[in-house]
């Protein structure tokens, strides 16, 4: 696997789109810091830049890099949630501004729990974009064998760990607003 990683990020720190196994679905993924490879991902995917996409963190501590207010109730949901939780944050910084929601400033970020993505992260030492890996529209593939000829061929790397080992289901996404915890997907 060290292989795999070395060239992932190698990958990453070009600026190029990659096609990964995330800690839920096959995703797409760049650079979260770097606005054009961003804006390669919404091409790619036929997306409008006015939909936010999803970041990955590799720890509480890289997430306090780009989230300068965590509340207290949501510390104590990344540290008892046992499946993949994706908190919307508001004020992000750090982040490409073509990432971020224009309408109220608000950003979901998830830290990762496989080896895989964790390893990817803390070698290349920055968040990742993650969005699942088909066309705007489409159902997400539940396994590589199901991902579309355009995607496979749109991205500049495709990571070869084509395993369906991951889960089929994406992220729980929970919303902070004020002191509340909204549930937007579960």
């Amino acid at each position: 696997m060290f292989t795999i990683v070395k060239d992932t990020v190698a990958s990453l720190k070009s600026g190029k789109t990659i096609l990964y196994p995330t800690d839920t679905v096959w995703g797409i993924g760049c650079d979260a810091t770097n606005e054009e490879a961003v804006k390669q991902i919404y091409k790619l995917k036929n997306r409008e830049e006015s939909k936010s996409l999803i970041v990955l963190v590799n720890s509480l501590e890289m997430l306090k890099i780009y989230i300068s207010d965590i509340p207290k109730k949501v510390l104590e949901i990344l540290e008892t949630s046992t499946k993949p939780t994706t908190i919307i944050y508001k004020n992000p910084k750090g982040i490409a501004d073509n990432i971020i929601n224009k309408e109220d400033t608000t950003i979901g970020i998830r830290i990762v729990k496989n080896d895989f993505c964790e390893k990817m992260i803390t070698d290349f030492g920055k968040p990742i974009v993650s969005t699942s890996a088909n066309i705007s529209g489409e159902p997400t593939p539940k396994s590589f064998s199901e991902i579309s000829k355009s995607i496979l061929n749109g991205v500049d790397y495709v990571v070869d760990l084509q395993t369906d080992k991951i889960s089929t289901k994406s992220s729980t996404i929970l919303k902070i607003d004020g002191e509340d915890i909204i549930v937007i997907r579960e």
